[in-house]
């Protein structure tokens, strides 16, 4: 199956009008029960910002001063907003928002390629082998954001924005090898998420495949639809999953075309200079304003991939890359999307989740990096019913493995489950061959919770 082509066609390459998808009528792709409210739920959407290629958690929010230098690095920590909490130096924007932070310090799994920690870190469940060098398919369980998208129809949502979206890349390795779980997978094509392949800061950016194209209006659009109806209901219908697919493709089409509300929400000149400036005039600047555009017009999970690629594998020159590079236009993003949604009222119902594929070696290597380690890293949470200000978790003494409150990728996504209100367990899907299979096997980390 070629995902290069299924992630440019996320709305609709399958459909006579090429038109793209967006929304549309509940599928039940397997056994599933109604929600249970957890008590916990005060989120309605999702921002997951994902560092493609791991960042090091020594370096940024679990420092280590008292270790020796090859495990300490060259960051000294500072002190944050909150009492007894400290980050490393290159993160003085978010000391300064630490109470509106709560930092996991012990999340840890057991894979160590970079595409298979990112199936563990987004599914929360291991992928058959541990390797780099793989691709999705339809075997695959869904990552939470595909989740999110597969409950919101579920529950009956019938929006004009898609319910999940991957800006601007989707997760992958070097381009060749896509990333697994963050299509569809076993619930099918029609809960593919809608990936925007584009720098969202270029000077020509223009969504793709979410507006009439020119010399298309809107009546000759209706024109058409009306004669494909027509072609349609003259014939016999096919009975198969594909043709049920292409009809639930057209209708969602049809509807993101039909509305406005879909081709503004991705129109970024439509925000002032000075808040396109605040975020960064970078492509990770703008598409984290990109997702709080979403969600403010409906869309639930957004994922915005800190790359291209696995840019933050910095097995040589970590330090320099982590200062020079990589870190601030990180800091300046995530920053201005903490106070952006805080200032519009909406990070009580926004869950903001920070996190790579696993973090870096506690000991610095002979080219002055980092190498991968599932050991032990960290994850962040702010927003959505989160209760900033704390820690859960710790290291040892070097950030090598959990010495208090160990947690795994599914906990953290049990987590993110209850922010939305569902009880992870009592709500099931099918796999390919037809188990149900729980939202998660985690458990939401209740300490989290305000």
């Amino acid at each position: 199956m070629n995902f290069r082509a299924l992630h440019r066609r996320d709305f609709l390459r399958s459909t006579s009008a090429s038109l793209m998808a967006g929304t549309a009528a509940p599928l039940l792709s397997g056994l599933s029960r109604a929600a249970t409210p957890t008590g916990k739920a005060k989120a309605k959407s999702v921002i997951l910002i994902f560092n493609d290629g791991a960042p090091s958690h020594i370096d940024l929010w679990d420092p280590k001063p008292d270790a020796v230098s090859e495990i300490r690095g060259g960051f000294l920590p500072i002190r944050t907003n909150v009492t007894g909490i400290h980050l490393s130096e290159l993160l003085p924007e978010m000391a300064k928002r630490m109470d509106k932070l709560a930092i996991v310090r012990s999340v840890h799994h057991e894979h160590n390629g970079h595409n298979s920690g990112m199936y563990w870190s987004t599914v929360g469940r291991p992928y058959r082998i541990d390797s780099t060098l793989i691709n999705p398919s339809r075997a695959d369980f869904p990552s939470f954001g595909t989740l999110a998208g597969w409950l919101a129809r579920r529950d009956g949502y019938t929006g004009a924005m898609p319910p999940y979206v991957i800006t601007p890349w989707p997760h992958c390795d070097s381009r060749a090898y896509v990333t697994p779980g963050q299509f569809g997978g076993c619930l099918g094509a029609p809960f593919d998420p809608f990936v925007l392949n584009a720098d969202p800061n270029a000077a020509d950016y223009r969504p793709p495949g979410i507006s009439l194209i020119k010399d298309i209006t809107r009546d000759r659009l209706d024109q058409r639809l009306g004669l494909l109806h027509r072609f349609d209901t003259s014939s016999a219908p096919i009975v198969s999953s594909t043709a049920d697919d292409m009809d639930q493709f057209r209708e969602r089409a049809s509807h993101i075309l039909q509305s406005e509300t879909a081709a503004e929400a991705f129109e970024l000149s439509k925000e002032p200079d000075s808040v396109r400036d605040r975020y960064g005039r970078h492509q990770w600047g703008q598409s984290h304003l990109l997702a709080r555009r979403l969600i403010e017009s409906g869309t639930r999970f957004v994922t915005t991939v800190n790359g291209p690629s696995i840019i933050w594998d910095t097995h040589k020159d970590n330090d320099k890359r982590l200062r020079d590079v990589l870190v601030p236009p990180m800091e300046q993003a995530y920053a201005a999307l903490i106070d952006d949604l805080d200032e519009r009222g909406l990070l009580d119902s926004t869950l903001v989740v920070w996190m790579g594929e696993f973090g870096r070696t506690p000991k610095i290597n002979a080219d002055a990096g980092r190498d991968h380690w599932p050991g032990c890293y960290s994850v962040v949470l702010a927003g959505g019913g989160i209760r900033g200000g704390q820690v859960v978790g710790a290291s040892d003494s070097i950030g090598a493995y959990p010495i208090d409150r160990a947690v795994s990728p599914a906990d953290i996504h049990a987590t993110v489950f209850a922010a939305l209100g569902y009880d992870c367990r009592s709500i099931t899907y099918r796999q390919v061959d037809g188990r149900p299979i729980p939202l998660t096997e985690g458990n939401p980390i209740d300490e989290l919770f305000a």
